[in-house]
């Protein structure tokens, strides 16, 4: 079913309709610097949070990071303003979360909580495990706090990185090598002892003591994660990734476990990248041998899942033309003739959502190729960096498209972004 987007109350009332009871609805975005993909997926879950009982975000960004976002939506940190409580994304690329849209919401979910009772705010949380030492950090803080002997074996522990001046990837690349012996021994072993004190430190703690433990378990198994997949993203692409996108469905079914009451179960919207939230097994990518969050959600929780994916023809982007590399605004490619992209652009429908019903199976049937931006864009070869060959009608329940899209802005937009025209980056046709 195809239904219009005329930027009214009403635009996602079949979406809702079509999503029902279910406990978990991934949102996906085709680019990380897309305004239009940020704004409406806000809008679709605002109404989730409002009409469908759901209590809590889960993004794709490092869980200490979120988590101080978590505090601040719920009335429970000192930051005084969004901006102050997303000052905690400093790794690349920052305007992934600190803009424009993400401030938005953060303020919204923050006045919503303020007329709730604490066990009914609104959370966000992070899914990501890229925060090995801000995650190392949590969990020594925490023990600093509840067992400071504990605290002392956890340093001890944790010292085994000290050599790579928090350089992750330092680390992962020295380990491969050899030229070091990893430290997976040690994480392992904080980690279970974490968890072996977990009613201790629960019982001892007062108030509040489930949802900290909770958060330092959750940065103790990250940075065993994290361990792993820094000493594996040397050894191809297939195997950081799965481990990457296991890590990530594990800590939400460690969300959905915790957020769980005795009157009702955890109802979680997911935030991710298309490749992430879409199911793998519907791609090129799930032939290529890699798994992802979608795939495993459906998985694991069968017709509770629904997931959503975006689409865009054209426009403008936040990007970068490399990784470390200042956000620039970007003009878009019009989308290959043979995407999907360009197939709803000859919808001559600016702006729609598509539920996947036995019409939209029978229009979308086959294969296509379908575009991919994630915070690099490199327009000079196109069709090799962004496209990958999906059957789009089985890798998401509803989809999303807005033609023309035009580039988030960041908190801080530097001299390449702020151009008055956004230049074409891409010198010749691919």
């Amino acid at each position: 079913m195809l239904s219009p987007l005329r930027g009214r109350d009403d635009d996602y009332d079949d979406l809702l309709e079509r999503i029902g009871d279910r406990r978990l609805v991934l949102i996906g975005e085709a680019s990380h610097g897309t305004h239009e993909f940020y704004a409406e997926r806000a809008r679709i879950t605002k109404r989730l949070i409002l009409e469908k009982g759901f209590g809590a975000v889960a993004v794709e960004a490092d869980w200490p990071d979120a988590y101080r976002v978590n505090r601040y939506v719920r009335l429970e940190s000192r930051d005084a303003s969004a901006d102050e409580a997303l000052s905690g994304f400093e790794r690349f690329p920052t305007w992934m979360w600190r803009n424009r849209d993400v401030v938005a919401f953060v303020d919204w979910l923050r006045e919503i909580n303020a007329g709730r009772a604490a066990e009914a705010r609104v959370g966000f949380y992070g899914l990501d495990l890229y925060s090995l030492y801000t995650s190392i950090a949590a969990v020594v803080a925490y023990l600093d706090r509840v067992d400071p002997e504990a605290a002392r074996r956890a340093r001890d522990r944790y010292a085994c990185f000290d050599h790579f001046d928090r350089d992750s990837r330092s680390y992962g690349l020295a380990a491969h090598a050899g030229a070091i012996d990893p430290c997976e021994a040690q994480v392992v072993a904080q980690l279970r002892d974490l968890r072996e004190r977990a009613s201790e430190y629960v019982g001892r703690d007062g108030f509040g003591a489930g949802d900290e433990y909770f958060y330092a378990e959750q940065n103790a198994r990250l940075a065993a994660n994290a361990e792993e997949y820094y000493r594996t993203m040397y050894s191809g692409r297939v195997s950081s990734w799965n481990l990457r996108d296991a890590h990530m469905a594990d800590t939400l079914d460690a969300l959905l476990a915790h957020l769980r009451r005795p009157d009702r179960l955890a109802k979680i919207v997911v935030w991710e990248h298309n490749s992430h939230v879409g199911d793998a097994t519907a791609t090129q990518m799930g032939r290529q041998g890699e798994f992802n969050v979608g795939q495993l959600a459906r998985e694991r929780h069968g017709s509770d899942t629904f997931l959503i994916g975006f689409s865009g023809y054209g426009g403008t982007v936040t990007a970068a033309s490399n990784w470390d590399e200042p956000a620039q605004r970007m003009t878009v490619r019009p989308a290959l003739p043979e995407s999907y992209e360009a197939l709803f652009h000859r919808m001559n429908e600016p702006r729609f959502v598509l539920t996947i019903d036995e019409d939209a199976e029978r229009m979308l049937r086959g294969e296509r190729l379908v575009r991919a931006i994630g915070v690099i864009y490199r327009p000079e070869t196109e069709r090799w960096s962004h496209y990958f060959h999906s059957a789009i009608a089985k890798q998401f329940d509803a989809i999303v498209h807005i033609d023309e899209t035009t580039a988030l802005e960041p908190l801080e937009p530097g001299p390449g972004w702020t151009s008055a025209e956004p230049a074409e980056t891409y010198p010749f046709a691919v």
